[in-house]
């Protein structure tokens, strides 16, 4: 096996619970349909084998790290030990309650920390910052600064799921779309053909983890907490970070 199998990065998959984080990582990593989904508490992680630069002579094999983190709002408060060290974000939204998408903005301030200091950030708004700490633990909608995270160079992909369920009046476009530049893919999680080779939908997430791997391997990871993670400690099985219960679609 060569060194670059061993290159390990790490995308957080953040929404609201039932959205459908977990069909949609088991999907992405396994190219096929989760038929027993279930609640996720504390976090879960999954392993997408990703070409960065196919078919150039730069191609190498990646481990693209997909952090599943569970959107209970009674887990809130303990939710960002799972924000360290990470290169990009997928933002995912549920096409039939547009409340998740709404939430999405809530879910990017949750990622921030007053305490990181990596000078990339140095540049943000401690007010925001503080104004953005766990605010899906609320029930209280708030709106902080989308713009301070435009010079972050954080590779984002929104991701709008339950699109087999959606009126088909439903306009999938999300505005965070156009204020962050990134791009957004509509998919029915049940339907593994969403995301086959050559379909629009896996050609823009190739692009974004191509872009993930790019601010990996040129720019220092985004470190918002002092203490490691052991990454052992994170497996897609029960345990204390990752228990499984209820029926979730």
């Amino acid at each position: 096996m060569s060194s670059s199998m061993h290159e390990k990065i790490k995308v957080l998959v953040l929404g609201d619970s039932g959205v459908g984080k977990s069909s949609l990582v088991h999907l992405i990593c396994h190219s096929e349909t989760l038929t027993n989904t279930q609640w996720t508490i504390g976090c879960s992680i999954d392993i997408k084998l990703h070409q960065y630069k196919e078919g150039t002579a730069q191609q190498r094999t990646v481990f693209i790290e997909l952090w599943d983190v569970g959107g209970s709002r009674s887990h809130a408060i303990a939710r960002k030990i799972f924000f360290n060290s990470f290169h990009g974000i997928i933002l995912v939204q549920d096409l039939t309650n547009s409340k998740s998408e709404h939430n999405l903005k809530n879910w990017l301030g949750q990622t921030l920390s007053d305490n990181q200091n990596d000078k990339e950030r140095s540049n943000i708004n401690s007010a925001t910052i503080s104004q953005a700490l766990f605010p899906v633990a609320t029930e209280i909608d708030f709106e902080y600064d989308v713009e301070s995270f435009m010079g972050l160079n954080i590779p984002i992909l929104v991701v709008a799921t339950k699109a087999d369920l959606a009126p088909e009046n439903v306009d999938s476009k999300n505005e965070l779309v156009d204020l962050l530049k990134c791009e957004l893919i509509s998919v029915n999680c049940r339907n593994s053909k969403c995301l086959a080779p050559g379909t629009t939908n896996a050609v823009k997430l190739s692009r974004f983890f191509d872009k993930v791997c790019d601010k990996k391997f040129h720019t220092q990871p985004i470190n918002y907490f002092s203490q490691p993670i052991e990454k052992n400690v994170f497996q897609r099985q029960p345990s204390a970070f990752s228990l499984n219960k209820y029926n979730n679609r």
